[in-house]
């Protein structure tokens, strides 16, 4: 499994954008999904999950309303879309993979991508 996540950049308060996860592996569709991020000085924060099929999410409650995780399984891609930032969303961004857990808890997961950075000012 190897993840590759990109889209993260410089916006404003308010502004959107989204994320994209993309697992080279051919066997995407058996992996939960998940991103994660982390401040400058902060630990690893869960942001949200999802499952297998796409069926159920989990977000953290600082997120609840404002991000949504989708997944395309055709493109082996996972999804976070990404509104109303606030500077405190300032952080870089994991994205991570695991067989056999869907959750928030970020020592589950066995498989992480290189972390793309996203920071809102105000």
């Amino acid at each position: 499994v190897q993840l590759q996540a990109c889209g993260g950049g410089l916006v404003q308060a308010g502004d959107s954008l989204r994320l994209s996860c993309a697992n080279s592996g051919r066997t995407f569709s058996s992996y939960a999904m998940a991103w994660f991020r982390q401040a400058p000085g902060k630990e690893r924060e869960a942001v949200a999950a999802i499952t297998w099929s796409g069926g159920m999410t989990y977000y953290a409650d600082s997120v609840k309303g404002r991000f949504t995780i989708s997944r395309d399984n055709a493109k082996n891609t996972v999804y976070l879309q990404m509104n109303s930032l606030k500077p405190e969303d300032t952080a870089v961004y994991y994205c991570a993979a695991d067989k056999s857990y869907v959750g928030l808890a970020p020592k589950r997961y066995d498989y992480w991508g290189q972390g793309t950075l996203v920071t809102v000012s105000s």
